[in-house]
Formats: C-alpha cells, structure tokens, sequence
C-alpha cells in the first residue's frame, strides 16, 4: 500500500529550453517548461487504468511544486480543470508544467501529463494558498444527510455487479448510503446520486491536493439509472474551497442531465465541521442501455435519444 502522498509524488527532471534556467526565454517573470517525473501507482486505479482524480492530483502536485520553485508562495489548488486526452497506464510519465502567472494572491500554471511521448492530460490550474481556519461569509449548501456510520456500506476492491476490480479501494475508505446501492442486487434506484463517506485507508488526513481526488472517487451514478460499467471522464473542473477539517469527508454525487452519450456529474465535499471544501463537475461518455433509465424519469427523452441513435 502507497499512502497518497508517496503515489502522488513528483521529482523535477529537468528545465525545457525556456525553462527556469533559461532567463531569456521568461514571459512576464514566469518561467516555462518545468519536467516532473511521476510514477503511477497501480495501487490507485480502477479496471487497471489510473482513477482520474488521482491523476489530477498527481498533476497538480508538480503545479504546485513548479509554483514553489519559483517562491510563490501557493501551496494550494484553488482551481484545478483537465482535458483527459487518452489514459495512461501505471508506471513511470512525466508532467510538464508551465508556470504563466505569479502574483501576490494566487499563480496560473497549465500542465500536461505525458507518457511515452503521448499527451494523457491536459490541465489548467489557479493556485493560491489557503487558511485552516476560515468561516463561510454565506452558504446555503449542507452537508448530504446519511444514515449513521454504522449504517453505510464500503465499497470492496472487487466490484460483483459490474465484474470491475477495484484497487483503489484497499487505499481510500469509502462507505455510501445503501439507498443508491440497489444496482448491486439488480434493483437500481433510479435517482442518480449517491452520497457517501470518504477517508484514507491509511488514517492520513486529508489536504486540498486530496480532495481533487475525492472529487472522482464515487462510482458513475448512472449505476443507480441501471446504466453498468465505468463511464470515462472526458473533462473534470474542481474548485478547492478549504482545507479540510480532520476526519471522514461527506461527499454527494449526482447527475443533472444525460443525453446524447454524455452526463454531466456534479460533487459536493464537506468535511468532518459541515463545511463546503470542494465542488467538482465532470463530463463523462455514458454507455447507456436501449431500455432506458431506471425510475423512467425520462421516458420521452430516451425515446428521442432512441430515434437519433436509429438514424
């Protein structure tokens, strides 16, 4: 077992012409083509690719670092949005970052993650730094409401209704509400969401970095449509609004709207005080059966998703 910060750890390489070393090639003070080696950890993927959060956070982690680099002082993403471009596979790839903007609240920085010469993520980041100890000015967004923790159910390393392995499972804890696991016994709910309780195998709390992987770690809710199988995510956007409180984090998954082979997913993460420390949507490709959703919460639209798949 790798904890997360040793799975997402980076070690710089080298500077790219235009790169720190090169002086000439800065653009407004900032300095281009930092290279990151990384290695994904087979331990934190799902069906033998990596979980895309941890990717973004792995990719964020070299940000960070080129941020640090150049005594930013922005420890913490604020902003994180990727373009998966094609999944890499666990083993050794790099992250080249560059680094555009360093300013006096927060730094911009865009990365790739490469992997045999073949682009994997694309990413943007807003970089700033965070206090432990602030308040909301105003909110209107509770944490989901559970069941008692003893009335959860932690998802298992092999996933029986969808035949998929699961590694990251033995590293992260996650237990959901029993109310979205009705796919597991053939019986899906038919709400699209599922809400849970997020923490670390290892007993490690969680920090900003962590949370952009908690942004990805529920299963696609179009398992409770009646809809099996990993659904790819095409784009993830996550905005850290906190550092987490000590303790499990609440985290709530759910769709808005699934049409044309694609859904929107939306995720909500309070920690262990009830506060809001992330937000997250993700467009994902959804392989959807001709029978349509489960709960029939949109018959016409399945028909109409039916005719045009027909033409």
């Amino acid at each position: 077992m790798a904890g997360f910060a040793a799975a997402t750890a980076v070690t710089p390489v080298a500077s790219r012409p235009g790169g720190p070393a090169d002086p000439a090639a800065q653009v407004d003070g900032a300095a281009l083509g930092q290279v990151y080696a990384v290695d994904l950890d087979p331990a934190w993927t799902i069906g033998g690719k990596p979980n895309g959060g941890y990717l973004l956070a792995t990719v964020a982690r070299a940000a960070v670092a080129a941020a640090a680099d150049a005594d930013a002082g922005h420890p913490h993403p604020l902003t994180a949005s990727a373009t998966y471009v094609g999944a890499p596979d666990p083993g050794p790839a790099e992250v080249h970052v560059e680094l555009m903007r360093t300013g006096r609240s927060v730094s911009q920085a865009r990365a790739r993650l490469v992997q045999d010469g073949r682009i994997c993520i694309e990413a943007s980041f807003t970089l700033g730094s965070l206090a432990e100890d602030t308040e909301p000015w105003w909110g209107v967004n509770p944490p989901a409401p559970l069941p008692a923790p003893g009335h959860l159910l932690r998802i298992p390393t092999d996933e029986p209704s969808s035949g998929m392995t699961l590694p990251i499972m033995a590293e992260v804890v996650l237990e959901l509400d029993p109310a979205g696991l009705g796919f597991a016994v053939g019986a899906p709910g038919g709400t699209g969401e599922f809400s849970g309780l997020v923490q670390f195998a290892d007993g490690h709390p969680a920090d900003p970095l962590a949370l952009l992987l908690v942004a990805d770690i529920l299963p696609p809710v179009t398992m409770d449509l009646g809809a099996m199988g990993w659904m790819p995510t095409l784009q993830l956007t996550v905005y850290v609004r906190a550092v987490p409180a000590p303790g499990p984090l609440t985290v709530r998954h759910h769709a808005r709207l699934i049409e044309g082979g694609l859904m929107d997913e939306v995720c909500e993460i309070w920690d262990a005080r009830g506060r809001l420390v992330a937000q997250s949507t993700q467009l994902a490709s959804a392989r959807l059966p001709e029978s349509g959703p489960a709960g029939g919460a949109s018959g016409s639209a399945g028909a109409r998703a039916g005719q045009a798949a027909g033409r």
